[in-house]
């Protein structure tokens, strides 16, 4: 509906925005100035610890300097309390004493009937409290007190009971004057299709109601008490007050626990979270029956950022979190996801907290894994992967679950950290050897060292080739892996590595590769880089020295990267800036005898020197003889080698 001009503003003049946010937070005094209309409290939209939220009476409005959630005051009432503008308008309304303008008449017709659906629903809860009184509902009780719960988390969650009668509720309802019609919109009685009399759709049921976030009762659950029944649990079906897909168990309740620092739970059922509850874990709330739809999905982020999802600790469960795992990829954002907490075999949350206690509760909440473990764990458990074709399929498998991520900033971090797990989890486990003792010595498992070199090692690239050709090839996996893992230094490092043309092939590919990305480089050059090129760095990457080199290792410092690299191209630079004087000086060697000459060898050895006096520590060094090259120049200078020797 249209509302007249200025209404709104008449609105929120009349209602300061502290006193609705003032329902959910607490203010911190300290840092609050009330005779100006400046307010401070924790964020209810996020967890945190100190006052980032900030409230202007002044100008009407919230701003959170942590998660940026931002608006006025109808604003908040949409976001915390789940409710459309209009209705957030209604709220509003009567809290200033102003009259609503006339609606549409078909709106206000439909509202009007919603209304009068509420109070049937509200009578047939008052009905169901009170036949758990009766003697009919013993068998209930007993089950209930079974199960720990006392008179008042009864009276809390509204249990009652639906008689094993066929017309129960309905006799009680329209003997209080409501119409028939009514009692079937409201989902509670059943018209046969021969056009018999109604009969009631719960019987012989303990009844949950069941409460939207603005407090009204939109459906009842029930648990069947003969174990012979067709069906354990039966919820309401869908009717104009009821929408299984976009309703939660506990929600309103929830949501007022979560502004207080406390961590959502999922469960999957009524009597989970009334377990959690009394347990102490009052931001607990519960799907209808069925698997997560995205609208409940959206509705927890509502409540909370980061839920928990616990889940109940057999195959079942694992396959819907499986499930939820896969709705919720498209929509993670940075301030959007979930968490997993995987309990015991067969057991689900009122298992343990009435076998272990809050305590083993609150250790299996800290410990809940994030949605990344998860899909690690998925693709991998319980396979083999012996093979090439197999490895490729994990590869394949992983990047289809990227791809389903739409912020590609949380994309490329989920591609860092599905890289680490798989270079763990593919990692050669080192072999828990006996020790080995020097010649002439002995002790407990002495075994004596190996007599020829082990295949393993010849196989090794220090063991096969040049060293000066392997040290510089080393050198060139490494500024290539730096460069790699920091792409945001490719940018500063453009025109040296212009200047470090590659010796080996498979380096000058990627090299050229690196030089030919776009100037807004993606975070994850893998995701971009042309397949020969791709498969150098995937090659490189992988590498024994490099993966265990600083700068790789540790992702996040960048000013460790950045100062590696300066360092090692500036060895690249000098090696070969000395061996191109090297070879100068050689071939004048046989002709030249004077001062000029020996002036040179001494500028090639200083230049080495200097060069070898490392900005970085010795961990940082591919492990080169610093002093060999510098040594063998001095030594040909002192021998005067470029004199002619007589016959």
């Amino acid at each position: 509906m249209s509302l007249p001009p200025g209404f709104l503003d008449e609105l929120r003049s009349r209602v300061s925005i502290s006193s609705i946010v003032g329902r959910k937070v607490t203010w911190d005094m300290r840092k609050s100035n009330q005779a100006k209309g400046d307010y401070w409290a924790p964020c209810p939209f996020h967890q945190e610890k100190s006052a980032s939220f900030h409230v202007d009476d002044r100008k009407g409005f919230y701003y959170c300097f942590g998660c940026h959630a931002k608006g006025d005051t109808l604003n908040f009432l949409c976001e915390t309390e789940n409710m459309g503008f209009m209705e957030a308008v209604e709220v509003m309304a009567r809290e200033a004493g102003m009259t609503m303008p006339a609606r549409d008449p078909q709106a206000a017709a439909k509202a009007d009937r919603l209304g009068e659906l509420a109070e049937v629903m509200e009578g047939a809860t008052r009905f169901f409290k009170t036949q758990l009184n009766s003697s009919a509902a013993t068998a209930a009780r007993d089950y209930l007190r079974g199960r720990g719960l006392d008179q008042k988390a009864l009276e809390r969650f509204e249990i009652g009971f639906a008689p094993d009668a066929r017309q129960a509720l309905w006799a009680h309802l329209t003997g209080a004057g409501v119409s028939p019609d009514k009692i079937i919109e409201a989902g509670l009685a059943i018209a046969p299709d021969d056009g018999g009399k109604p009969y009631d759709r719960f019987r012989g049921r303990i009844i949950f109601p069941i409460r939207d976030t603005r407090g009204r009762c939109i459906a009842f659950g029930g648990r069947a008490m003969d174990p012979n029944a067709r069906a354990k649990y039966l919820n309401s079906p869908e009717t104009p007050l009821f929408d299984k897909g976009r309703s939660l168990y506990n929600a309103g309740p929830a949501r007022a626990a979560s502004g207080k620092d406390t961590p959502l739970i999922v469960a999957e059922g009524y009597m989970d979270v009334i377990a959690l509850v009394e347990a102490g874990f009052e931001a607990a709330v519960a799907p209808l029956g069925t698997a997560i739809t995205e609208d409940q999905l959206r509705m927890i982020w509502r409540i909370s950022p980061e839920p928990v999802i616990a889940l109940d600790g057999d195959q079942a469960g694992l396959r819907a979190g499986y499930r939820l795992m896969d709705l919720a990829l498209p929509l993670l954002g940075p301030e959007q996801s979930l968490r997993f907490c995987l309990l015991p075999e067969k057991m689900d949350p009122d298992d343990v907290l009435r076998t272990g206690g809050t305590g083993a509760m609150h250790k299996l909440i800290k410990g809940a894994v994030p949605l990344v473990k998860l899909l690690w764990q998925r693709e991998t458990e319980g396979q083999v992967f012996d093979s090439p074709e197999r490895r490729a399929g994990l590869d394949d498998r992983l990047r289809a679950a990227l791809d389903k991520i739409t912020n590609k900033s949380l994309r490329g971090h989920y591609a860092e950290d599905l890289r680490r797990l798989q270079h763990a989890f593919f990692k050669p486990q080192r072999s828990r050897q006996t020790p080995w003792f020097p010649k002439g010595r002995s002790g407990p498992g002495f075994t004596a060292p190996p007599a020829h070199a082990l295949q393993a090692t010849r196989a090794t690239l220090l063991a096969n080739g040049e060293g000066a050709d392997i040290a510089e090839r080393m050198r060139e996996e490494i500024i290539l892996a730096i460069l790699l893992v920091h792409p945001a230094l490719l940018e500063h490092f453009m025109s040296d590595l212009e200047r470090a043309e590659m010796r080996t092939a498979g380096h000058e590919t990627l090299r050229q590769a690196l030089l030919m990305l776009p100037e807004r480089q993606s975070d994850d050059l893998l995701q971009i880089l042309p397949d020969p090129a791709l498969a150098e760095a995937t090659r490189i990457l992988e590498l024994g020295h490099v993966a265990i080199a600083p700068p790789v290792r540790n992702r996040n410092d960048g000013d460790l990267a950045r100062k590696c690299l300066e360092e090692e191209f500036a060895k690249l630079f000098s090696r070969r800036g000395v061996a191109l004087e090297l070879r100068e000086a050689t071939e004048d060697l046989a002709d030249l005898a004077d001062e000029g000459l020996t002036w040179r060898l001494r500028q090639a050895a200083e230049t080495r020197n200097r060069a070898e006096r490392s900005r970085l520590s010795d961990s940082a060094d591919l492990g080169e003889d610093r002093a060999a090259l510098s040594g063998e120049l001095q030594r040909l200078i002192e021998s005067e080698v470029w004199v002619k020797r007589k016959k």
